[in-house]
């Protein structure tokens, strides 16, 4: 608040510190109060070291389908019916739990797609995870 002298014409040039003064106070309240509610320890389930070495495991080689341009299935280079890919596969995941093979799928562009969603239909029956699309 700036109050005028009598003999002055001008208002006073001082700061006014009771808003400062004011906020300060109410800051160091709340900091009182919220300071032993930090400093109360908070449990942390933190995890430990160990000592045993989990053996690295290899995974299965892959698995190379091919779908020429006459929509015949080869599995590695052998020729196999598409009806016999579900069975294959599957046989394949029980071999391998837990460490399912990769599964690289190659295809003819004048391949049809029933044959490519057959395909893709039985990798996903048998619960094959890694699946790959090459050239």
């Amino acid at each position: 608040m700036a109050f005028s002298a009598a003999g002055s014409s001008g208002p006073i040039a001082d700061i006014n510190v009771t808003p400062l003064v004011d906020v300060m106070l109410v800051l160091l309240i709340i900091f009182i109060v919220t300071a032993p509610l930090v400093s109360w320890p908070i449990p942390v389930d933190l995890p430990q070291r160990t000592t045993t070495v989990v053996p690295r495991v290899e995974p299965p080689p892959p698995i190379e389908l091919r779908v020429d341009a006459a929509n015949q299935l080869s599995w590695n280079g052998q020729a196999l019916p598409v009806a016999a890919l579900q069975a294959r596969l599957q046989e394949q995941a029980r071999l391998h739990a837990g460490n399912l093979p990769e599964l690289r799928i190659a295809t003819s562009p004048d391949a049809a797609y029933d044959t490519m969603a057959k395909v893709l239909a039985a990798a996903n029956n048998a619960h094959m995870e890694r699946i790959a699309f090459v050239q």
